[in-house]
Parts: structure tokens; sequence; C-alpha cells
């Protein structure tokens, strides 16, 4: 009896390290995409204070062909510059800080990278089973936004996972952050509690993310099927012209 409460103890071991190794590794391949999408944004930023030294300097030197600018206008137009610079680099840069919103100029693209991250920023202040569900989602975005992208905004599946991006899951995540800790212990009328319920809407959002996924790609692979039958039937040994 003792060997097998042993065995059942290592087993049980195991798999705890199998999970904690998966979720380590989801873990890390999303912060890689959020310091992509980080140095996207200070690439972007460096730009547009390039573009604004340089329109500054084309500027002071039409101006100085014109009239004569002198000391003090050189040092205003450095000192312009270097306000224009200041600005530019103190706006935010980084998106997905919020929950992403749904408008109509947001491609599908960006939606999905705006929410995997605001899922990596709330990820932290999640207790442990909610953010094994968080790092289930993040590792299947990849795959939804492989999908997501080759059709429009307008489709009703797209539009689907863009409610569940912008508004129900983090609409559920935030409502969660906003129980003081002192509450989120207790269970609700049916007898379940705030971090299960919180766990479980994850949950249904994960599926439904995936099943959008996977109808995507089934109809990919339809069409690319009837195409080829297609061309079968039109050009095929035999056939004429």
């Amino acid at each position: 009896m003792t060997t097998d409460k042993v065995e059942r103890a290592i087993a049980r071991f195991d798999r705890i390290t199998e999970t904690l190794d998966a979720r380590g590794g989801t873990s890390r391949e999303a912060a890689k995409r959020e310091r992509q999408r980080l140095n996207r944004g200070l690439g972007r930023t460096a730009g547009r204070v390039g573009v604004a030294v340089v329109a500054v300097g084309v500027l002071t030197i039409v101006v100085g062909m014109l009239m004569p600018i002198g000391m003090f206008g050189f040092l205003a137009a450095v000192a312009l510059a270097v306000g224009i610079a200041a600005i530019l680099i103190a706006m935010p840069v980084r998106e997905g800080i919020a929950p992403p919103s749904v408008t109509p100029d947001l491609a599908n693209g960006p939606m999905v990278d705006r929410f995997d991250s605001y899922l990596f920023r709330s990820r932290k202040a999640l207790p442990a089973p909610a953010q094994a569900e968080i790092d289930q989602i993040s590792a299947m975005l990849p795959r939804l936004k492989e999908t997501l992208v080759r059709v429009e905004t307008l489709d009703p599946a797209a539009q689907d996972a863009r409610r569940l991006m912008s508004l129900h899951l983090p609409g559920l995540i935030d409502r969660y952050a906003n129980v003081p800790a002192g509450y989120r212990g207790e269970s609700d009328g049916e007898g379940v509690s705030l971090e299960q319920r919180l766990v479980d809407g994850l949950a249904a959002g994960r599926a439904k993310l995936i099943e959008v996924a996977d109808n995507l790609a089934r109809a990919d692979v339809a069409a690319f099927e009837t195409q080829g039958r297609f061309i079968e039937s039109r050009y095929g040994e035999g056939d004429g012209v």
C-alpha cells in the first residue's frame, strides 16, 4: 500500500511539473510577443522623432535663406526640435494597455494583438487557476490571428471573436479585479466561488475562440478542395479546352 501511495504521489508530481512547464513556456511566448510589440512601438516613435527633427531643420534652412536668423534663431530652432521630440517620446506608444475596443477601422490582426497584450498585462493580478486559463488563451491566439487576418471585420465569425476579445472577456476580468480581495473567496447564490466563476468564464471564452479559429480554418480547407476539384475537372488529362 505504501508503494501505491508513493507511485500515485510521483505520478501527481509529474503531472504538476508538466503543467507548470507548459505554462512557463506559454508565459515566455506571451512575454516575447509583448516585447516585440513594445519594440515596434519604440521604432515608430523613433521614426516620428526623426521626421520631426528633419522637418524643423528643413524649415530652419528655408527661413535662413529668406532672412538671417542669427544665433538666437538657430537656438530657437534647436529648442523647437528638442521640444517636439520630447512630446513625441512622452506620448503613449504601447497598444493594448486598456481593453481593446471594437472600431470599424481596427483590423482583425491588430485586434488580436491588443487582446494578447491586455491578457499579458492582466495575468499577474489573477489567481493561479485563472492564470492557467489565460495561458491557454494566449497560446491559441497566434493561430486565431492567422485565420482572422484573412477575413473581413464584418464577417460573422470575426464579429463573435472581436466581441469576446474587446468586451466580454476583458469585462469579466475587470469586474473580478474590482471585487475587494476579502470578498473573492465567497460563493454566489449557486454555491460557486468568484474564482471558479472567473475560471469557467475564461474557459467558455477560450472554447468559443477555438471554435471560431477551427471553423475559419475548415472553410479555407473546403475552399481549397473545391478549387482543386475544379482545376482537375477543367484541365485534367483527357479533358478538352
